[in-house]
């Protein structure tokens, strides 16, 4: 068996471990953070550490002395790193003589870089990927060791999507251990110049303007939903946060301008008129609106 230290901080990180040592996987040591203001799906992995006797060790930089000093002292044979939002340094990328695996959400070489399972909702992607590979100091752009394809339906958002991915990264990395061990893991390499990368999404991208398609807002509002930030509108001082929706196209309400109320059922339910269709808000922060009134 491979010597393993594992890496991450977030939730698909520690299903993945938890799945890991269930199955009778074990680790050397693992690598956590105690809490982090960045990942809105954090979660620590001290718990898993204590439940299993594995030594761990917490850090705020994976790159500084302190974090390399615990993983070198573990002799790893390969690292394990899933959900870190920092890139890895070159001192630990060459630590280990398997290097580190990483995982990203997506079909690189296609949509590397950052909010993978955001972005693919809010430009209404059909299909997407969970994919392994060996780090590089790139970002995600080094060696494919496993890559499945995911269908994104109509229906699914944000919550459903990370569920999807999740419960096949959890048996991709069962296989992709074994085949470790077993010194039979394939490299893939990805052709320079090929596919893109994904950009930091900002808070104005998260923010719903009325005369966007009745489409987009969905797409917007599914992508963002929990475990997200949420989509959001600006209701006078207030930023209100939309959780779910149904759009509708159609031609009844052509003649009405983007943005107007055409009904209010509660002050968490309402309908409203976007470019090409209507938008029917059902879960929301509450906010009371008035039939007839404009949202911006």
């Amino acid at each position: 068996m491979k010597r393993i230290v594992y890496i991450g901080c977030v939730e698909s990180s520690y299903q993945i471990l938890k799945h890991m040592l269930e199955k009778g996987y074990m680790v050397s040591g693992i690598v956590t953070k105690e809490q982090s203001s960045v990942n809105s799906d954090f979660h620590s992995l001290i718990s898993l550490a204590d439940e299993y006797g594995i030594e761990s060790f917490c850090t705020k930089n994976i790159n500084d002395k302190a974090s390399y000093e615990f993983i070198s002292s573990k002799k790893p044979d390969v690292i394990y790193c899933f959900g870190w939002s920092n890139l890895i340094g070159k001192e630990l990328l060459t630590l280990a003589p398997y290097g580190i695996i990483g995982f990203h959400p997506a079909e690189i070489p296609m949509n590397r870089g950052r909010h993978p399972l955001i972005w693919a909702l809010v430009l209404g992607l059909d299909k997407t990927a969970s994919t392994f590979f060996v780090m590089d100091e790139g970002a995600d752009s080094g060696d494919i060791i496993s890559q499945k394809q995911v269908v994104i339906d109509y229906n699914d958002d944000a919550y459903s999507l990370y569920e999807k991915i999740l419960n096949v990264a959890k048996d991709q990395v069962i296989e992709l251990t074994g085949m470790l061990n077993a010194d039979s893991l394939v490299r893939i390499p990805q052709k320079t110049g090929t596919g893109n990368t994904w950009r930091k999404r900002n808070k104005l991208d998260g923010q719903i303007d009325w005369r966007m398609s009745c489409e987009a807002i969905y797409n917007l509002v599914r992508g963002l939903t929990h475990p997200y930030v949420g989509a959001h509108f600006v209701y006078g001082d207030k930023e209100i946060k939309i959780w779910k929706c149904i759009a509708e196209q159609n031609d009844t309400y052509k003649n009405i301008e983007p943005g107007k109320v055409l009904m209010v059922r509660s002050d968490n339910e309402f309908i409203v008129k976007a470019y090409d269709g209507i938008v029917h808000v059902i879960e929301c922060d509450s906010v009371r609106l008035k039939e007839g009134e404009y949202l911006l």
